[in-house]
């Protein structure tokens, strides 16, 4: 790969932003290269070429992660949201019943049980879930979303489909294939079979 000749033996460096704390924290001007493609080469010419694909690869994820994580912070902020807490309210919205066993949301969601709580806390305290005993058995406890968590996550969906995943950068088909080749990644790391 090669770079414009005013960039040629500069060692790219890249500045890690942490999305949680400066969501909108974008860079402020669009660079004259790929910071990401110069990471490639120099991984290259420091004799690390069979892992540079592989750096590549995932520093680009990691990126693109963070250009979505600020995005979707963006549109969910006005709803008080977080992804974690919209998503909790997603799954229970298509739960058959709008409730589920507090472990079941772990599992789906693939977090930790302490993940869980804190969310459904918060969501508790706002108002947008409740605590009911489960019917099934009664040491357990189920999350279940109310009529007001049920409006709020409807109204946050429209938007995040409007802002966000209709306007992904990518056409329909090479986002099937993106989505095709990252769960084969998920599956070979154990999320699912």
């Amino acid at each position: 790969m090669t770079e414009p000749a005013s960039y040629r033996g500069r060692v790219w460096q890249r500045q890690v932003v942490d999305s949680r704390r400066y969501p909108l924290l974008m860079q402020s001007r669009t660079l004259p290269f790929d910071p990401i493609a110069e990471a490639h080469r120099q991984w290259v010419a420091h004799d690390w070429a069979a892992a540079a694909p592989g750096m590549a690869a995932i520093t680009s994820i990691m990126r693109v992660h963070q250009i979505f994580i600020a995005r979707v912070d963006e549109v969910l902020r006005p709803f008080g949201l977080t992804f974690a807490r919209y998503e909790t309210l997603m799954l229970l919205r298509f739960s058959r019943r709008g409730s589920l066993p507090l472990g079941k949301l772990g599992e789906r969601l693939q977090v930790h049980a302490a993940s869980v709580t804190n969310a459904v806390d918060r969501l508790e305290a706002d108002g947008l879930v409740r605590r009911v005993p489960n019917p099934d058995d009664g040491r357990g406890t189920l999350a279940e979303i109310t009529p007001k968590g049920k409006a709020l996550v409807l109204r946050a969906t429209r938007q995040l489909n409007k802002r966000v995943f209709v306007s992904v950068g990518l056409g329909e088909a090479k986002l099937v294939e993106l989505f095709q080749l990252l769960a084969n990644v998920r599956r070979g790391a154990g999320d699912f079979r």
